[in-house]
């Protein structure tokens, strides 16, 4: 563990390291710079217009995050609990969709897109990463809603209860560290995308902080400082949201990994 530790730590701290140097500095190895300073991280902020692209961001993680635990919750309580026809034939199509990987998407993605006039718009995204996030969402409620005792949905029957009030009455309450932990990797997921921001949204307004960061990396490229703290300023929101809601992350990864 302490070795795993040190292996994500290190780099970590190289970063942070590296950010306090001045701008224009040549940094090399693991040293404390010799006149620290945070001015590196403000002419990165206004350098790269972080401002704007993290707006675009935020917008993009509260669009995506909300909607597919919606649909995730919804299509794994029904692949779970509901008899229909055709119901494993569904459910292993829709697992194909895990197969998929985003490079083979990204064109189809953009030219449909571009059809109905959503490129270069924060929906793009949104709709674009739903989709996507879709297939391991069912497949992650479903185990969650299966692993949960069958005598609730019965005794939940016998009190007269419908579908819908087993689902937000019965079900989500028993699965909420699980449903927050998805929320979180949607969170991550949807904040890191870079190769659909890159691509379905051309316009510099409009783009997300890992795109901008990517663009911000051409034009800095031998300056080590501040490619560093644009690098932290963009990975910062993820550690935070990730320390706020760590218990519940870690609670809802082990949910089920202890019978009885």
């Amino acid at each position: 563990m302490a070795a795993f530790a040190l292996a994500v730590l290190l780099p970590f701290a190289g970063l942070v390291l590296a950010a306090l140097n001045p701008s224009g500095t040549v940094v090399s190895g693991l040293a404390w710079p010799e006149h620290p300073t945070l001015a590196t991280f403000g002419a990165a902020w206004s350098g790269a217009g972080f401002a704007g692209l993290l707006r675009n961001s935020a917008v993009v993680v509260l669009g995506v995050v909300p909607l597919s635990l919606l649909c995730a919750v919804l299509a794994g309580y029904a692949f779970a609990t509901m008899e229909f026809r055709g119901r494993g034939a569904l459910f292993g199509f829709l697992l194909l969709g895990l197969t998929l990987p985003y490079e083979a998407a990204v064109v189809p993605l953009y030219y449909d897109l571009r059809a109905f006039g959503l490129t270069d718009s924060p929906l793009a995204m949104v709709l674009a990463l739903v989709g996507l996030f879709m297939p391991f969402g069912a497949f992650w409620m479903r185990r969650q809603f299966l692993a949960l005792p069958a005598e609730l949905l019965e005794a939940a029957a016998l009190d007269g209860a419908d579908s819908w009030t087993v689902l937000w009455r019965v079900l989500v309450p028993c699965t909420r560290p699980a449903i927050t932990t998805l929320g979180l990797l949607y969170f991550l997921w949807g904040w890191n995308q870079f190769l659909l921001a890159l691509v379905l949204i051309q316009d510099p307004a409009e783009r997300t902080a890992p795109a901008g960061l990517g663009f911000f990396v051409g034009a800095h490229s031998i300056n080590v400082p501040m490619l560093a703290a644009a690098t932290l300023i963009v990975i910062a929101p993820v550690v935070l949201v990730y320390l706020c809601f760590q218990r519940h992350f870690i609670s809802g990864m082990l949910a089920g990994a202890v019978k009885g």
